[in-house]
Parts: structure tokens; C-alpha cells; sequence
């Protein structure tokens, strides 16, 4: 992905990369998805992955335009890509303390920067790509000048990161969160997990030289000789227990309401479906700043206002009145109050930053009066509940949970 392929941040945008790559969603795409080749333009995959984590393109829409031109069993390898997305969702979801402890271990490697200078000097060489592991420097340069990262270079760099750099992985899982445009708390959080083998337990990806040569065209020159050759998954706790998957709620009928949009769904035509009289106005509540203690890259806000300023333009006619674009849950419920609504309705948001910044609103309305109703789509609702196991597991209900959704 060169800085002149860069992601214009609108539903058009999206569908037009659809378009594009929906010829090469078969047996090329099986065939070539593992091949990092930025110099070419990544030409062997979607490109989707920043539509679909703000949801201005969602799931369900790229599936069905996949199934419309290839069976299951041709594209299977790029609809098993969709769902893994869907999968990491479920997977956190049933267990939201995982996300927490990853905040937590991250706060305390924070503290530890600021205290050891020696420590800072190394994680900083890390991020900004002068290790001398020149392939690892390359995607960290791509990283940042893109905001965008293959899905094998990722692994690759999550493993060198830890297992030859042998610096935490909850400061790269922050680095990718700060800078990726489709950094998602769920597949950003547990891939690195996975790659540590905290996830997978006892079995850690491995970064190895004649691996990277032989799927990427960037210049690999020196470094690769120092690359970890055996090391053994990092130690922690067990996953805790699951916990039932969300329900989500029901618009009540007759209620003055308001839609709020937040960067985890900006395609409201569920929450519109969903009402029975229209809303009288709508609102942003962005929290993308949140995803790290550090906050984000300059382009990662970038495209995270453009998608909503997209959304808003193509659904106003449909969502009422324009209120705030706030990134303070206070500014929504003054709102909401001033403005006399019975109720707030949104996008049911997993978990992460705008689930807390909802969870804080729902309290605050509530005082007011307010109901705070969150959808979950049918997409979710009909994938997350397998997310109990590993992947592989999840995969084996794909057909039901597609065949459920096309019914």
C-alpha cells in the first residue's frame, strides 16, 4: 500500500475497492492472500478492512456481493477473513475483561517509559523503524505514512516485536492501535495475544527469515539474521470464564428519540428500520481518541472524521435535526435533555473505548430520565455466540450463521 493508494474515508470509497477486488475474491485471493507486496499496491487483498471496522460497509453487504459471484466453497478462504473479524468481536465480547487487563498491563509499561530512559530509547526505536532489522523498519514506516499494514506483515512484526526485540506486547498492540485506520480493540488486542500465544495457549507465531523472503517484495537487507529462532510463548493467566452474549435492546414505539452515531457502526439504516416514527435529530459521539492513553495518529483521526462526516451527509435527510459532534458522553446528554427526547438510539458498540463512552452516557441519561437504547445487528447476534473456542471451531458454524442471515 503506497502513500498514493491512500483511504478516502467514504461509503463510495469503500464500495468502489468492492467493486474492484470482487473478481480476484476466489481461488486468487486463496491462492496470494499471504503475500505482502506494498510495492505492487497489495493487490491480492480487499483493502476493506477500514470500511468495515467503522461499519460504512458492513459484513453481511460484503458477503452477499462475494456470494453473488462465487459459491461458498470458492471464496471460503475471503468470507473465513470477514468472519474473523466477526469471530475476534464474538470472542471479546464474552469476555470484556480481557480488554481491561490489557489496559491495565499497557498503563503500568507506560509508567515504566517514563521512569527508564534506556527502556524509552529502545521502544521508541521499535516505533519509529530504526532497529536495523531493516524489513521490521520498513512496516513500521508503512505504518505510519499509510495507516495501513498487511495481515502477514502484521504477524511478522507482532512476532519480531516481542521475540527478538523483547520489548511488551501491549506497547506494539498500543503502537498498532495509535497508527492502524482499521485498529479495532478486539482483533488489534487478541491477534497480538494470539501471536504472543496468550490466546492460543503454549503455541506463539514465530517470525522466520525464510518465511518473510518468501512472501514479500520489500528490500529485506540486514537484520534478519538476528531474528529470535525458537522462543517459547509468553506466560499468563488463563482466559477467564465467558459470560452470556449481549442481547442488545428495542426502540420504545411513540418515544421522542434521537440517533447517535459512534465510529463503531456509521450504516444506521438498522437503527432507522428499527423505529417506527422518525428521530427528531442525531448526533456523533466520537471516541476514537480513546483507543489509546497516548491517543491516535494524525491520520487515524483523519479518517475517522471523514467517516462520519460521510455518514451524516448521506442519512441526514433520514436521522432529523444535526446536534453535537462531541467526543464528551456530557455533551450528548445535555443534548438529549435540552432537546426533550425520550430516547437515545444507537448501534450496540462491543467492547472498547465507545462501549465505556456509552456505558458512561447510559448512566448520565438515565438520571435525566432518558433511555439509552442500543441495537445489535442480526450479524452480530447471529456470530458472536460461537466465539467460545478457538477459531477453528467458530468456522464450522460459518455456513449456519450465513444461511441463518440470508433467510
Amino acid at each position: 500500500m503506497t502513500k498514493e493508494a491512500a483511504f478516502t474515508p467514504t461509503r463510495h470509497a469503500a464500495l468502489e475497492r468492492l467493486s474492484a477486488f470482487l473478481p480476484h475474491a476466489g481461488k486468487d485471493y486463496a491462492a496470494k492472500r499471504n503475500f505482502d507486496l506494498p510495492e505492487q499496491g497489495h493487490p491480492h487483498v480487499s483493502g476493506l478492512s477500514p470500511y468495515l471496522r467503522h461499519r460504512l460497509l458492513t459484513e453481511e453487504e460484503v458477503v452477499e456481493a462475494v456470494l453473488g459471484r462465487f459459491s461458498m466453497s470458492s471464496a471460503e478462504k475471503f468470507i473465513q477473513e470477514v468472519l474473523w473479524r466477526s469471530y475476534w468481536k464474538g470472542w471479546l465480547e464474552l469476555r470484556p475483561s480481557v480488554w481491561s487487563e490489557y489496559r491495565n498491563s499497557l498503563d503500568a509499561a507506560l509508567s515504566r517509559l517514563s521512569q527508564d530512559p534506556k527502556f524509552a530509547e529502545q521502544v521508541a526505536k521499535a516505533e519509529q523503524g530504526e532497529t536495523g532489522i531493516d524489513v521490521f523498519d520498513g512496516w513500521m514506516h508503512e505504518l505510519r505514512d499509510t495507516g495501513y499494514l498487511h495481515n502477514h506483515a502484521r504477524m511478522w512484526a507482532a512476532s519480531i516485536w516481542i521475540f527478538t526485540l523483547r520489548l511488551p506486547w501491549e506497547l506494539g498492540a498500543d503502537h498498532f492501535l495509535r497508527h492502524l485506520l482499521d485498529g479495532d480493540p478486539a482483533s488489534n488486542t487478541l491477534g497480538w495475544r494470539w501471536v504472543a500465544g496468550l490466546q492460543t495457549r503454549g503455541k506463539n507465531y514465530v517470525a522466520r527469515a525464510s518465511n518473510i523472503e518468501k512472501f514479500t517484495d520489500r528490500p529485506i537487507g540486514n537484520g534478519l539474521d538476528r531474528l529470535a529462532r525458537d522462543p517459547g510463548p509468553l506466560d499468563g493467566p488463563p482466559p477467564p470464564s465467558r459470560r452470556e452474549p449481549p442481547a442488545g435492546g428495542t426502540p420504545r414505539p411513540g418515544a421522542v428519540t434521537g440517533v447517535l452515531l459512534t465510529e463503531e457502526d456509521l450504516s444506521p439504516r438498522v437503527l432507522l428500520s428499527a423505529l417506527r416514527e422518525p428521530p427528531v435529530a442525531h448526533a456523533i459521539l466520537n471516541s476514537t481518541h480513546q483507543r489509546s492513553p497516548r491517543g491516535v495518529s494524525a491520520p487515524v483521526a483523519h479518517f475517522a472524521a471523514g467517516a462520519f462526516a460521510d455518514a451524516r451527509t448521506r442519512w441526514q435527510d433520514k436521522m432529523g435535526a444535526p446536534g453535537p459532534d462531541a467526543t464528551d458522553p456530557v455533551v450528548i446528554a445535555d443534548w438529549a435533555q435540552a432537546l426533550g427526547l425520550d430516547q437515545i438510539v444507537t448501534a450496540y458498540a462491543p467492547t472498547g473505548p465507545a462501549a465505556r463512552a456509552l456505558s458512561h452516557l447510559d448512566r448520565m441519561l438515565a438520571e435525566r430520565g432518558i433511555a439509552l437504547v442500543q441495537v445489535l445487528r442480526d450479524w452480530d447476534n447471529a456470530a458472536w455466540p460461537h466465539a467460545t473456542h478457538g477459531f477453528f471451531r467458530f468456522k464450522e458454524r460459518i455456513p449456519d450463521i450465513i444461511g441463518h442471515l440470508q433467510r
